[in-house]
C-alpha cells in the first residue's frame, strides 16, 4: 500500500484482521452503552406513544366536549349563562365526606361525587360488574373506588352510609375519566345519584363543594372557537372551563415533563457507560502500543493507524447501538406496566421509528466521541516504541486535540440536555450539575483509594492484605467502577432517604401529645355533642377553632371588575374568585410566627379598619403588602380591614392553619362552623371514636394522621417504583463496566494466579483473595454511593424540608451488603476460568 494514499478498503481489512483476537473484548467495551441506549430509545418511544394516545384519547380524559367548574354555587345570571351553553349536559357536585362501611364498621374520608345525566359521554366509568355503571344512576346505590373496597374488604351488595342516607354498593369503580392510581390513593372516589344528595344532609353551611357541568355537542361543532368567543363571560362569572383541546395540551405538557425527566436519568446511565468505554479503550490502546509501533515501522502513517482503530470502535459502537435500540424497543412494551399508576388512560405501544433513529444517531456519535480522547494518543506513537518498555510509552501527554475533544463532549452533553429542557439556562445548570457530580464522585473515590493505600492495614492476614492490594492492580479501573456502581447506589439511597424524611416529618408532627386527628365541618349546634363523645371515649380535645366563610370584595378600593383586562394585576384579580375560610383569635399558635408588622389580637372598636394578619406567601403571590386595605363580605355583612401583620406558617404541622386571621371582638356573632384537633393514643381508640362520630354526626369529616401516613407511603411506593426502575439502568451499567473490567485485567489475574499457585497457594486461598478483592471493590462503591446520598439527603432535610435527618441503619446496611455481595458474585462468575483450571492450561489458552 502507498502510505501517501487513502485506501478505505485496506483500512477496513486491517481493522478486521487486528480485531480478530479482541472482538470479545471490544464487544464488552461497547456493551457498557447498550443499557443507556436502550433506556433512551424506550423513553423516546414512550414519549411518542404518549402523544399518540393523548391525541386519540383526549376526549375520554375529560369525558365531554366542554366542562365548566366553579367552587361556589352557580346562581342567577351565571346559571342562565350555563343553561345557554347546551341542552345535552350532566351535572356533578363533588365534596369531601366520611363514608361509613356498615358491615365492617370502618370509615374513611373520601371524595363523594353526586352525578346526574349520562356523563361520561366519551369513555365510561369502568366498573365490576359492567352493568353497575348504568344501574346505580336510577337506584339508591353507589360506585365505590376499588382501593376502598380492598381496604375495608367490602363486597358488591354491601352497604355504605354517606350522611343520612344508606347506599347499596352497586359495583367496584376501577377507573373514571382522568383518574390515576395516585389520585385514587389520595382521594378515593364514591359516585352517588344526584337525586339523593339533599337527603344526605351534607349540603350545610361551610361545606366546600365543587360544581361541575359537562356538555356534549354535535360532531361538527367547533368547541374551541365557541369557547374563545365566550371567554369574557367565563371570566365575568368566575367560571373555569376545560375543553378536549385544553385537556390534551395540559396532559401532554405533564407527561412531556415526565419523559424529559426520565430521558435525563437514562442519559446519566448512558454517560456512565461512556466513561466505562473511554477507560476501557484507554487500556486497550495501551496494550496495542507495541502493535501500533510495528505498523509504524512497516510504513503505516500515524493517521492511518488512528483510523484503523477508530473503524474498530465505530463498528463495534454501531453493533452495540443496534442492540441497544432493539432492547429499548422491547423495554418500552413493559413501560405501561411501570407507569400504570401515573397514567389517566390505557397506554397502547407501537414501534416508534423516530425514537429508533434518534437512538442510533446518539449511540454511534457518543461511542465515537468518548472513545476519541484515548484513540488520538495513537498519533503520537513512534516506531521507536518497539524498542521501549511499555511503561515508558503508556502515559502519552494530552495535546490540544485531546482538550478540544473533552470540550466537544461537554458541548454534546449541553446540546442533549437543551433538546430535553428547551431552555439554555436549565441545560447549562444540568450540564454543570452532571460535571460536578462526576467530579465529586471521582474525588471521593480517589480519596478513598488514597486513604486505603496511605493507611494500609499491614497487621491483617496475608489473604486480606492481598485482596485489598489487588485493587491497585494495573488496568483494574477501580475508580471508574466505584463511580459507576456508586452513582446507581446513591440514586436509590437518596430516594429512600427522602421518603423517610417526609414520613418522619409527618410522624414527628404528631408525636407526644401533639394532635394527630382533625375534625372539621362541625356545626355550632353539634359542638357540645362532639365534646361529649370525645369525653366518653377519653379523647382529649387539644384545640377548638371557629371558622367563618367570606369573600373578598375590594383591594385598596378596587373590585374584581377594575382588574379585568389589567394584565399587570392578573394574580390580584384571581384572589376575588375564591371563598376564604378564616378564624379569629387573640394570639398566634406554635406553628406560626410574625415576620412583618405587629400582631393585634383584640379589635379596638374605635378603629375604622379591622387589623388582620395574612400569611406571607399568600401576600407575595397576590401582590399585596403590609398596610393594604381589604374589604370582605361576610355573608352579607361588609367588613373593612387592613393588613397589620404578616405570618410565616409551618403548614406541615397538624394544626388548623389559615391564610387570614381576624382579631377577637369581630366575628363572634357571624355564621360559623368549627374544627377540632384531638390526640388519639392508638388505632383501636381512633377507630372507635370515628365510628361513634360518624354514626351520630355523619356530616363531620375526619382526617386521621395514620391514614395520611398510609397514603404518603402508597404514593412514594408508586412514584418510587418508576425512579428505582430508571436507577436500575445506572446500577446495571456499572455492573457491565465491572464485567468488562474483569475481562480487561484477566491477563494480570492469570499471572498472579499462576505465581501464587507456583508458590504453593491452594485453590481455596486464591478463591478467598479474589472474593475479598471484589468485596472491597463493591464495599467501596456502595460506601461512596451511600455517603453521597447521606450528604445530599442531610442537606435536603436541613435546608429544604427544615426537618431532622435520622436515617435508619437497617436499610442502609442492607443496601451496602446487597451491592457488595452482588459485586462479589459477578466478579467470581467472570473469574471462574482462572480459579478452576490448572496454571499451565490457563497459560496455554490465554497467554
Amino acid at each position: 500500500m502507498n502510505p501517501n494514499t487513502f485506501n478505505l478498503s485496506w483500512l477496513l481489512q486491517m481493522a478486521w484482521r487486528d480485531s480478530r483476537r479482541n472482538r470479545a473484548r471490544l464487544a464488552l467495551f461497547i456493551s457498557s452503552i447498550i443499557l443507556g441506549i436502550a433506556a433512551l430509545v424506550a423513553i423516546y418511544s414512550l414519549g411518542d406513544n404518549l402523544r399518540d394516545n393523548i391525541d386519540s384519547q383526549a376526549a375520554t380524559l375529560i369525558g365531554a366536549d366542554l366542562s365548566i367548574y366553579s367552587g361556589k354555587k352557580i346562581e342567577g345570571k351565571a346559571m342562565a349563562f350555563v343553561d345557554s351553553l347546551g341542552r345535552v349536559r350532566s351535572e356533578e357536585r363533588a365534596f369531601a365526606s366520611m363514608v361509613y362501611f356498615n358491615k365492617g364498621g370502618g370509615s374513611r374520608l373520601t371524595q363523594v361525587k353526586a352525578l346526574s345525566g349520562d356523563f361520561p359521554y366519551y369513555g365510561k366509568l369502568e366498573t365490576i360488574p359492567v352493568s353497575a355503571e348504568k344501574t346505580f344512576r336510577n337506584r339508591q346505590e353507589a360506585l365505590v373506588d376499588q382501593t376502598l373496597m380492598l381496604q375495608y374488604r367490602a363486597q358488591v351488595g354491601d352497604s355504605i352510609r354517606i350522611g343520612e342516607v344508606t347506599f347499596a354498593i352497586a359495583g367496584v369503580l376501577e377507573k373514571a375519566p382522568g383518574a390515576t392510581g395516585v389520585t385514587a390513593s389520595v382521594a378515593p372516589v364514591v359516585y352517588i345519584p344526584m337525586r339523593f344528595l339533599d337527603q344526605t344532609g351534607l349540603m350545610q353551611k361551610g361545606s366546600r363543594v365543587g360544581y361541575r357541568y359537562y356538555f356534549k355537542y354535535p360532531a361538527k361543532t367547533d368547541v374551541e372557537k365557541m369557547v374563545k368567543t365566550l371567554e369574557p363571560k367565563f371570566e365575568k362569572y368566575d367560571l373555569d372551563f376545560n375543553t378536549v383541546q385544553s385537556q390534551k395540551e395540559d396532559t401532554g405538557r405533564s407527561f412531556r415533563d415526565l419523559t424529559r425527566f426520565l430521558s435525563l436519568v437514562g442519559f446519566v446511565a448512558l454517560l456512565l457507560g461512556c466513561i466505562g468505554v473511554a477507560s476501557a479503550i484507554h487500556i486497550y490502546v495501551r496494550e496495542k502500543l507495541n502493535s501500533i509501533a510495528i505498523l509504524r515501522c512497516l510504513g503505516v502513517k500515524a493517521s492511518q493507524a488512528f483510523l484503523i482503530y477508530l473503524i474498530q470502535i465505530a463498528g463495534i459502537g454501531l453493533i452495540g447501538t443496534v442492540l441497544g435500540t432493539l432492547l429499548g424497543t422491547v423495554i418500552q412494551q413493559f413501560l405501561p406496566v411501570v407507569l400504570k399508576d401515573l397514567l389517566p388512560f390505557d397506554l397502547t405501544t407501537d414501534i416508534s421509528w423516530p425514537a429508533i433513529g434518534q437512538g442510533l444517531a446518539i449511540g454511534v456519535l457518543i461511542s465515537i466521541l468518548f472513545a476519541l480522547p484515548p484513540l488520538v494518543s495513537i498519533r503520537k506513537v513512534s516506531p521507536l516504541n518497539v524498542l521501549r518498555s511499555a511503561s515508558d510509552a503508556s502515559h502519552p501527554e494530552r495535546d490540544a486535540v485531546s482538550w478540544a475533544l473533552y470540550g466537544l463532549i461537554v458541548l454534546f452533553i449541553f446540546g442533549f440536555s437543551f433538546l430535553q429542557m428547551q431552555t439554555w439556562v436549565q441545560a447549562l445548570v444540568f450540564t454543570a450539575s452532571i460535571l460536578a457530580s462526576f467530579l465529586i464522585l471521582f474525588g471521593i473515590a480517589s480519596l478513598l483509594m488514597w486513604l486505603v493505600r496511605k493507611f494500609f492495614p499491614t497487621s491483617w492476614s496475608y489473604l486480606w492484605r492481598q485482596g485489598l492490594a489487588n485493587l491497585y492492580r494495573p488496568n483494574n479501573q477501580t475508580t471508574i467502577l466505584i463511580v459507576s456502581v456508586g452513582l446507581g447506589t446513591s440514586l436509590i439511597c437518596t430516594l429512600f432517604f427522602i421518603q423517610t424524611i417526609l414520613l418522619t416529618r409527618v410522624k414527628l408532627s404528631s408525636s407526644g401529645n401533639q394532635p394527630n386527628m382533625v375534625l372539621f365541618d362541625i356545626q355550632s349546634h353539634q359542638k357540645d355533642g362532639v365534646l361529649a363523645i370525645a369525653k366518653a371515649q377519653n379523647v382529649p380535645i387539644n384545640q377548638s377553632v371557629p371558622i367563618v366563610n367570606m369573600r373578598l370584595e375590594e383591594v385598596n378600593g378596587k373590585t374584581a371588575a377594575d382588574f379585568e383586562g389589567d394584565t399587570t394585576a392578573e394574580q390580584s384579580r384571581r384572589i376575588f374568585g375564591r371563598e376564604y375560610r378564616v378564624t379569629f383569635r387573640d394570639s398566634t399558635t406554635s406553628s406560626e410566627k410574625i415576620t412583618k408588622g405587629k400582631w393585634q389580637g383584640k379589635y379596638d372598636k374605635s378603629s375604622e379598619l379591622i387589623p388582620i394578619s395574612v400569611e406571607g406567601g399568600f401576600v407575595e403571590r397576590s401582590r399585596l403588602k403590609l398596610g393594604d386595605t381589604l374589604v370582605f363580605n361576610v355573608q352579607g355583612t361588609i367588613m373593612s380591614t387592613t393588613i397589620a401583620s404578616l405570618r410565616e406558617v409551618n403548614w406541615s404541622e397538624v394544626r388548623t392553619n389559615f391564610l387570614v386571621v381576624f382579631p377577637t371582638g369581630v366575628l363572634e356573632d357571624a355564621p360559623q362552623f368549627h374544627a377540632m384537633l384531638t390526640h388519639v393514643p392508638n388505632p383501636t381508640v381512633s377507630a372507635r371514636f370515628q365510628q361513634a362520630l360518624v354514626r351520630q354526626y355523619p356530616n363531620i369529616s375526619i382526617i386521621d394522621l395514620a391514614l395520611v401516613l398510609r397514603v404518603l407511603d402508597d404514593i412514594f411506593n408508586k412514584i418510587g417504583f418508576v425512579i428505582r426502575f430508571m436507577a436500575g439502568f445506572s446500577i446495571l451499567t456499572g455492573l457491565i463496566v465491572l464485567i468488562a473490567s474483569v475481562m480487561i485485567s484477566k491477563y494480570q489475574r492469570i499471572r498472579e494466579s499462576v505465581l501464587l499457585r507456583t508458590l504453593g497457594a491452594s485453590r481455596k486461598q486464591i478463591f478467598v483473595i479474589t472474593s475479598l478483592e471484589y468485596f472491597f471493590l463493591g464495599a467501596l462503591a456502595a460506601f461512596t454511593g451511600i455517603l453521597i446520598a447521606l450528604i445530599g439527603s442531610f442537606c435536603l432535610a436541613r435546608f429544604n424540608f427544615e426537618s431532622e435527618f435520622n436515617p435508619e441503619p437497617g436499610p442502609v446496611v442492607s443496601i451496602f451488603l446487597f451491592v457488595s455481595l452482588l459485586t462479589v458474585i459477578i466478579g467470581l462468575l467472570n473469574s471462574r476460568g482462572i480459579l478452576s483450571r490448572p496454571p499451565l492450561e490457563v497459560l496455554r489458552q490465554d497467554v
